[in-house]
């Protein structure tokens, strides 16, 4: 492959190289100072407005925001130069600012391309390394073709890519073509995704929807446009998209035979959504997993337990097994309390100090009200049992029942109610000495009557 210095290319130097020579040099210096310093204040002015911006924002909403502030003096220092070389190209030579512009331009495009990277997969915790391998080839190809441009040498790359060719089937391809195709599905995806995320965070916050129809919408929507995306793509770049269904074919023949649990769980996914029998944010047990259901994704679901641990578990099993939901028709949830007073106490007094433990406490509910029972009598004292309602049962109730029975300690202690303990009496019968029994040891007196002298 022949590489020819580009004509343009040795003119700019050529033209720079001339104008270090002239004093127009010193107003082309000024200009892109001028012209800096503007983008500056212009940076500062932006930074300014994004940070009160960024406070009425969730968090999540911020992602991508270090590479946006990077973005914004490239990009508007390009501006500015541009503008500046645009008034100034009448009056002097502007050699010196058509240069400052390339790497502007590439700096502000490359920032403002992680921004948007960024945004894209901030709500997914498991991106963070295709985004880094995305930034890497994005920033190379990047510099190398503004250094391509600047060389001169784009126009014999692009004929020598073109001059390897492919043949698949009855179509011919360029190495070109399949780099362009893939370039372009890769921006489309980019693009597609990014409009899906936008649309999935409108449809998140809005108030009139259901949780899963939520994210079935969002689903749907975020399908529909990679479909659209890739086809038009495809399309666009000449390949005959009637070759993919060979594709879909071996992938149905895969799904039927390789990956039937795969297929299982992604269609049981689709259906706890659409019948909404578990909902995000709803306190299930299903097999040994007790907790709030968290997210509910293609392949499987997060429950998180009440002490944090989440467990993924497949949608299969959310289908198939016995699942109990504890907030299906109403968000509440039972918990007791136990304890046990001597057979000496006020039982009725001991039952309605335990109803007062439970009064005025956050999240425990009135109606229906707590109610006190006497189960059974022990061997040690009678068994008493206060139940009560909390609302919210996926926060837990262990800090309430805490709080009820530190209530029930005082109480019982101010009135003189006695909470009994296991006692045990033991009584020896026969004491053995030496393998002999004590009785046996001990003299016996003779009271037989002896005759008297």
């Amino acid at each position: 492959m022949a590489m020819q210095e580009s004509p343009a290319f040795a003119r700019l130097v050529r033209d720079v190289v001339r104008d270090f020579g002239d004093a127009q040099i010193v107003w082309q210096i000024v200009a892109l100072v001028g012209a800096l310093a503007v983008a500056l204040v212009l940076r500062r002015w932006m930074i300014g407005r994004l940070e009160r911006h960024f406070e009425r924002v969730a968090p999540a909403r911020r992602a991508g925001s270090s590479s946006l502030r990077r973005a914004f003096f490239p990009m508007f220092g390009w501006m500015c130069v541009a503008l500046t070389r645009v008034v100034l190209q009448e009056y002097t030579h502007v050699s010196l600012l058509m240069l400052a512009e390339v790497p502007l331009f590439g700096t502000a495009l490359i920032y403002l391309a992680f921004y948007f990277a960024r945004r894209l997969f901030a709500a997914s915790p498991h991106a963070s390394g295709l985004l880094k391998v995305f930034e890497r080839v994005f920033t190379t190809l990047a510099w190398v073709s503004m250094l391509a441009y600047v060389l001169g040498v784009h126009d014999d790359i692009l004929k020598w890519l073109a001059s390897v060719k492919f043949a698949v089937g009855t179509s011919h391809l360029t190495l070109l073509s399949i780099l362009s195709g893939l370039l372009w599905i890769g921006v489309t995806l980019v693009l597609a995704m990014w409009v899906g995320s936008l649309i999935e965070d409108r449809i998140m916050r809005t108030t009139t929807l259901d949780g899963n129809l939520k994210v079935v919408l969002s689903r749907v929507v975020k399908g529909l446009l990679t479909l659209v995306a890739v086809l038009a793509t495809l399309s666009f770049v000449g390949i005959d998209i009637t070759v993919l269904g060979v594709f879909g074919g071996a992938l149905g023949v895969g799904l039927g035979f390789g990956l039937q649990k795969i297929a299982s769980n992604l269609v049981s996914g689709f259906i706890i959504l659409l019948d909404r029998s578990v909902r995000i944010g709803d306190l299930i047990t299903v097999s040994t997993y007790h907790g709030t259901v968290s997210q509910i994704n293609t392949r499987y679901s997060v429950v998180r337990g009440l002490d944090g641990v989440e467990a993924l578990v497949p949608n299969e099993q959310l289908v198939t097994n016995v699942v109990q939901n504890h907030s299906f028709t109403q968000t509440r949830g039972r918990a007791k309390v136990n304890v046990q007073v001597a057979y000496s106490a006020d039982v009725e007094l001991a039952m309605s100090l335990m109803l007062k433990a439970a009064q005025d406490i956050p999240r425990v509910l009135t109606d229906p009200p707590p109610s006190a029972l006497l189960l059974n009598f022990g061997a040690d004292g009678m068994d008493l049992e206060m139940g009560f309602w909390v609302q919210d049962p996926a926060q837990g109730s262990g800090a309430i029942r805490s709080t009820i029975n530190l209530r029930i300690w005082r109480a019982f202690r101010e009135h003189g109610i006695e909470i009994p303990y296991a006692q045990r009496e033991i009584r020896i019968l026969n004491d053995w000495a030496d393998g002999v029994p004590a009785q046996a040891a001990q003299p016996v007196e003779d009271v037989s009557e002896r005759p008297t002298s």
